[in-house]
């Protein structure tokens, strides 16, 4: 009999598009029915999510993305900015940690520049097309839901006391607005039409107006208004004056760039992710600990063995990933299946543990940061990731007909831990919170370095090495979690993406967490109720600190799919979360 699943498996042959958000999701289907491809309706969706998810993401945020054009080889586009010129360990003397709110946590916005590469390289149409849904959305309002009202009105006492541009945008006629009312956002939608003129006034091709818009952004109006934002003090979320380190050369000096993917095997399949200035290799070594360790399943096995796994590959994340271009992180040894054999050794399947414990790698000690409890760290109510439980970030996977497929991980830049910049309608990102301030850590903060992030799409080939499933979801540290868990039911045979997705979830906070204050919880584990009163209290046995969620609160997954042989397409996205959509024929 088939499992229950919330909405039904969505399968054509034409184009599929998924999303955190229905309105993204609809942007993303309709550049593909206007003739456009799956880079054109990724490009348009992620600019659509930066309006209607202001919480979640914003274009002073970043964004990493995994594609394969037709044809050719699995890439990532980095669209993560880097720190400051001004970003040194000097510069944050007398902090323990990097600030999770304010200016001084800025770097570089990557996620407009890494947009329009996409479209500039792999997409059909033009600045106008892409930017049309958001403009529009911007400027007649786009429907406040729930979590966005809860999150303005947690910062109510903020915008009006300390940050008044924010107060403009999010306060209209000076109160929070209610769920299901529309909000607007007119600063924003002039800054993205005074783009679309610049870059279709300068003449020349398709590419050269899509190079044009990069110049405004990095060069022109938009690093201007930001550099006399920061000219003077801005006030911190307490009111006290912070000078900003961002200033128009580090915006003019940066772009977004290829590389490749790091990948490993798993079964007839590849599956790749970022390098290690993301956490995306966790989840590689996650695979690699399944393969040692025989999971497969479902029931406290299977929960127990994936958390096991989780705690090691995460506790390796914080010992060695950093930008590969400022450190030298091992990842083929840690992505070896020896390695893998020797941490699956440690793994007990009768007793979860409480340690951290990172490998050591090719003779090399792990870097071991310290150990922040929960409960620690002063409140704050803009600090860290806006919404633990249920996800920070946005996210997008594309198809089309032609095998085109994209996996974005849109993020930064959100409404709840910087001031909006009046003249842009936006706030700037606060990755740096990600660096470590100890320069033993191989994420240590350095002037032009990319702060490890949390931001992991995924996408996955066969053996002939054609793309078939891009997937995702928002959730800082548990983004390679809820995935990894919905993947490897994916990969070991569940056929519908939807029942793959709606599967309970859970995850674990037995780590130090990449957002400020940086706390640990040691054996932590948190559980839907869908896996059941036996496996919960089976878990608890084997001394797990089984926290209780809400129903339904687990993860944003989104996913698409393609087979080469039949051309067939297939979508699915979460329900949970009440706002997750795919669309597709």
């Amino acid at each position: 009999m088939p499992r229950f699943t919330t909405r039904p498996q969505l399968r054509g042959d034409f184009g599929m598009v998924a999303s955190t958000h229905w309105l993204a999701s609809a942007t993303g289907m309709s550049v593909l029915e206007r003739g456009g491809n799956a880079f054109d309706a990724a490009v348009a969706a992620g600019f659509t999510l930066q309006v209607v998810e202001p919480h979640l993401n914003g274009p002073g945020g970043e964004v990493p993305v995994i594609f394969q054009a037709a044809g050719g080889p699995p890439r990532v586009l980095c669209g993560q900015g880097v720190a400051p010129a001004a970003a040194t360990l000097e510069a944050f003397a007398g902090m323990d940690r990097v600030p999770g709110s304010g200016v001084l946590a800025a770097t570089v916005p990557g996620s407009f520049d890494a947009w329009m590469l996409l479209l500039r390289d792999h997409g059909t149409m033009t600045v106008r097309d892409v930017l049309d849904h958001a403009i529009g959305l911007a400027e007649r309002g786009y429907p406040v839901l729930d979590r966005i009202s809860a999150a303005i009105a947690a910062l109510e006492p903020v915008f009006t006391r300390h940050w008044t541009g924010s107060a403009a945008v999010y306060l209209p006629h000076g109160r929070v607005p209610a769920v299901g009312t529309r909000l607007r956002n007119p600063a924003l939608a002039a800054a993205y039409r005074r783009i679309v003129t610049e870059a279709e006034s300068g003449g020349g091709g398709r590419e050269a107006r899509i190079d044009a818009a990069r110049r405004s952004w990095s060069q022109g109006f938009v690093a201007e208004s930001v550099a006399a934002f920061l000219t003077t003090p801005v006030p911190s979320a307490e009111g006290e004056p912070q000078r900003g380190l961002l200033t128009s050369q580090d915006m003019a000096d940066w772009s977004a760039s290829y590389e490749d993917p790091a990948n490993v095997p798993y079964g007839a399949y590849t599956v790749h992710k970022t390098g290690p200035w993301g956490q995306g290799p966790s989840m590689l070594q996650q695979l690699r600990l399944a393969e040692a360790l025989g999971t497969s399943g479902e029931g406290a096995d299977f929960v127990h063995r994936v958390t096991e796994a989780a705690k090691l590959a995460f506790a390796d994340r914080e010992a060695w990933y950093g930008d590969p271009d400022f450190t030298d992180v091992p990842l083929k040894d840690l992505l070896s299946a020896g390695y893998a054999a020797d941490r699956a050794a440690l793994v007990d399947d009768a007793r979860a543990s409480l340690e951290t414990r990172p490998g050591a790698v090719a003779g090399r000690t792990p870097f071991t940061p310290p150990l922040y409890l929960s409960g620690e760290a002063p409140a704050d109510r803009t600090t860290g990731e806006p919404t633990v439980r249920r996800g920070d970030t946005c996210h997008v996977d594309v198809v089309d007909a032609h095998g085109n497929m994209v996996s974005a991980t849109p993020s930064g830049g959100w409404l709840t831990s910087s001031p909006v910049i009046p003249a842009l309608g936006f706030p700037l990102g606060t990755r740096a919170q990600m660096f470590w301030l100890d320069p033993a850590s191989p994420n240590s903060l350095e002037p032009g370095k990319r702060p490890r992030t949390t931001l992991s799409p995924t996408l996955v080939t066969r053996e002939d090495g054609q793309a078939v499933l891009a997937i995702g979801t928002p959730g800082g540290d548990q983004q390679d979690q809820w995935t990894f868990t919905a993947l490897l039911r994916i990969l070991n045979g569940v056929e519908d993406l939807q029942e793959a997705l709606d599967a309970p979830m859970f995850h674990t906070n037995a780590f130090p967490s990449s957002f400020h204050p940086r706390e640990t919880i040691p054996g932590d584990l948190v559980v839907e109720p869908g896996l059941g009163e036996e496996t919960i209290a089976e878990l608890r046995r084997r001394g797990h600190r089984v926290q209780l969620s809400a129903p339904w609160s687990l993860g944003r997954l989104a996913a698409v799919a393609r087979d080469p042989e039949t051309g067939e397409l297939r979508a699915a996205a979460d329900a949970r979360g009440a706002q997750g959509y795919a669309a597709g024929r």
